[in-house]
């Protein structure tokens, strides 16, 4: 099992997907292989520290998270070898060759990325959007092996590699309040101490630049049990927003047929702590059904 997180921003990883990465983690051990992607280079979030500084930064938190956390971490770089600049508001061919050669190189089973919002009124961050159709827009190129071979040629263009088009999910965004749904849901309650921990190794994030921002209820804290109260009252509200029971963690994705249209029964197969709604569980097949899934 392969599993592929691309997201825009350092620290986006642990509020969406985490807990489902350790449960994983947890069932398959070693046939459990996670990595994220970051599609910027984090140096404009921050309002004390320099952009050369914050960029060092938060890349070293990201390296602490991910070592906590047994999953492997890429920092994506545009063809030349240099990374994409944070605010990145403008889809660019870079951006789609980059994910196509990272994604085909993992060759993931499942990607899970950002949504993008149907609703005018809901809110939005750039980057989460501008990743979110990167990736919906290079789904169908996964497969294609010469699809960006101008920026990453081959030396022999008559021996292509197959590689699998995986199943692709949206994870929850924050930004989105109002306008997110989910078809998944995962009780994450047994993984929420080491997704606090992982979390809390962004620093420069939950309590330097988050707090001054003022976009996420989120105030300095002293120490991780004063950090963990205040990731549980956000994973509340977040269930509040979906309709879900509060007072244990879940992580909830919905189903795109941007790349290989799954089955109701893999989905159960494959996703462990889902939490059962038979109205909810029903609408998926449905749709999944009329998209064609095997």
């Amino acid at each position: 099992m392969r599993v592929l997180h691309v997201h825009a921003h350092f620290d986006d990883f642990e509020f969406v997907a985490a807990g489902t990465f350790e449960l994983w983690r947890r069932r398959l051990g070693a046939e459990f292989e996670g990595k994220i992607i970051v599609c910027t280079d984090g140096r404009s979030g921050h309002q004390f520290r320099t952009r050369e500084e914050t960029a060092r930064v938060r890349l070293a938190e990201q390296e602490a998270s991910a070592k906590l956390g047994g999953y492997a971490f890429e920092l994506l770089r545009k063809p030349d070898g240099q990374p994409f600049e944070e605010a990145c508001r403008v889809l660019t061919t870079d951006l789609l060759a980059s994910l196509w050669r990272s994604i085909r190189e993992f060759e993931p089973d499942y990607l899970l990325c950002p949504p993008l919002p149907l609703d005018t009124l809901a809110g939005v961050h750039p980057d989460h959007i501008t990743v979110a159709e990167a990736v919906r827009r290079v789904a169908y190129m996964i497969n294609v092996p010469h699809a960006f071979l101008g920026e990453y040629p081959v030396a022999d263009e008559t021996c292509p590699r197959w590689v699998k088009t995986p199943v692709i999910l949206n994870t929850y965004d924050g930004y989105m309040a109002g306008a997110n749904a989910c078809d998944l849901v995962v009780d994450i309650e047994e993984a929420f101490a080491l997704v606090a921990e992982e979390s809390w190794c962004h620093q420069s994030q939950i309590n330097e630049w988050l707090p001054w921002v003022a976009r996420h209820h989120i105030e300095p804290t002293a120490d991780l049990a004063a950090w963990e109260k205040k990731l549980r009252a956000r994973l509340d509200r977040q269930s509040r927003e979906l309709g879900l029971p509060a007072g244990r963690a879940h992580e909830a994705f919905s189903v795109t047929a941007w790349g290989t249209v799954p089955t109701a029964e893999q989905l159960r197969r494959d996703f462990p702590g889902l939490v059962a709604d038979p109205e909810r569980d029903e609408r998926l097949e449905a749709r999944l059904v009329r998209w064609g899934a095997a």
